[in-house]
């Protein structure tokens, strides 16, 4: 796979070193069991992948590029361009502005944009009527586009599926700037709803078989469907595409959910599932189902407690955070600076964004054992400097340091 230039100041020590020997035993990636740091009083259970993915490191050394290479020029990010809050202050230290916020709404006017700014698209991706809008005032972001390959990939299976008729499920947070992005490319070839979750999807699947009355969708799924679209005809035939940071077992459990209603409704068996039915499962990002899938290898250790580091609004992290919850004690932190104390930490619930003060949240038993893991938008340098607050409460005879050296 690629190698990008990613800055120095987003790397580790440590966590390279740990990454490396973990790629060199397990080259086909099939171990998902964690990586030990034993420290005496304190042992660290690092997930098999977490951190930067391939998608992360391509928009951060694209922006860092377009700063180098656009000096004395104005440069703006459409909005965040990952949702890490040390990136994006980076990417703002250095003068780059933000147009939008993480949910759409405007900072800086479009009307203020001349043609010779730079506009950098981030790694959601963004809509085609944006698109339309910059390319209108002469801006060209070919160069400065930072979607991830794996969300245009959806884009593209997307249009693949409408070619041959089907309309298009999109399972994905409504109002996240990758689900307004496929949305907005899936519904110029196709007629598209989005739904959140499972839930939404049953109630969505009782427009299909008839349980429910066709007018009742226009108020229910309101803002989520395209133009034009016609409950009665255009669910006959359909695909599942997902917003790629959404738990991949929920879109498949969905996409299943649904297939099985088709079948059901239309009286077909596997040969035939095709006619209304399309398979989209190759939509799904491969950081996310391996960083997804080491944390259900990771929660097989008996830890005491698990930390999960990434900014607060990524939807990746999050899921992280929903599968150890299921099993442990779970603090979610946006870096080493919520680590108050050996005593209290403040923590954010994935669900409301709101944090919280706990206290006692390190067990007096010895040793500790943490489990710790981190977004796909969360440098590893931020791992390692929470690692090292951790250590730091306890009296260690090696330090990370001569971790580091131990792994290299």
């Amino acid at each position: 796979m690629k190698q990008f230039n990613v800055p120095n100041i987003y790397k580790s020590n440590l966590i390279s070193a740990v990454k490396n020997k973990r790629r060199l035993e397990d080259k086909l990636k099939k171990d998902f069991t964690p990586t030990l740091l034993d420290f005496g009083p304190v042992q660290i259970y690092l997930a098999r992948h977490f951190g930067f993915c391939y998608g992360v490191e391509n928009a951060i050394e694209i922006a860092f590029k377009t700063i180098e290479e656009n000096q004395g020029k104005r440069i703006f990010l459409l909005s965040e361009m990952i949702h890490n809050p040390q990136v994006n202050a980076d990417l703002q230290s250095r003068g780059v502005q933000f147009l939008q916020d993480t949910y759409g709404k405007q900072l800086i006017p479009f009307e203020d944009l001349q043609p010779d700014d730079v506009v950098i698209i981030p790694a959601f991706g963004t809509t085609l009527n944006i698109e339309a809008l910059l390319t209108g005032k002469g801006i060209h972001t070919e160069k400065y586009n930072t979607t991830c390959p794996f969300v245009e990939k959806v884009w593209n299976r997307s249009e693949q599926i409408a070619r041959k008729g089907y309309s298009i499920v999109v399972h994905g947070k409504p109002k996240h700037e990758e689900t307004r992005a496929t949305f907005s490319h899936a519904s110029s070839h196709t007629p598209t709803v989005v739904v959140n979750d499972m839930e939404e999807t049953i109630e969505l699947a009782k427009y299909i078989t008839g349980e429910k009355p066709a007018e009742q969708f226009y108020t229910e799924f309101k803002g989520r469907y395209s133009e034009g679209f016609n409950i009665t005809q255009h669910l006959q035939r359909i695909g599942v595409v997902n917003q790629t940071t959404q738990l991949a077992t929920d879109t498949q459990a969905i996409a299943e959910y649904l297939k099985q209603v088709m079948k059901a409704h239309y009286q077909l068996d596997e040969t035939n599932i095709g006619e209304r039915f399309a398979d989209t499962r190759d939509t799904l990002c491969y950081a996310t189902n391996d960083n997804q899938t080491a944390v259900t290898g990771m929660l097989d250790t008996d830890a005491h407690l698990a930390i999960v580091v990434g900014g607060y609004n990524s939807s990746n992290t999050s899921h992280l955070v929903e599968l150890c919850e299921e099993k442990l004690p779970t603090y979610f932190i946006n870096g080493p600076g919520k680590i108050i104390s050996d005593t209290d930490i403040l923590h954010c619930n994935w669900r409301t964004k709101e944090e919280t003060l706990t206290s006692g949240y390190l067990p007096a038993h010895k040793p500790v054992k943490i489990l710790i893991t981190s977004g796909a938008s969360c440098p590893d340098a931020v791992v390692e400097d929470v690692i090292e607050k951790l250590v730091g409460f306890f009296t260690v005879q090696k330090g990370v340091k001569e971790m580091t050296e131990q792994f290299s």
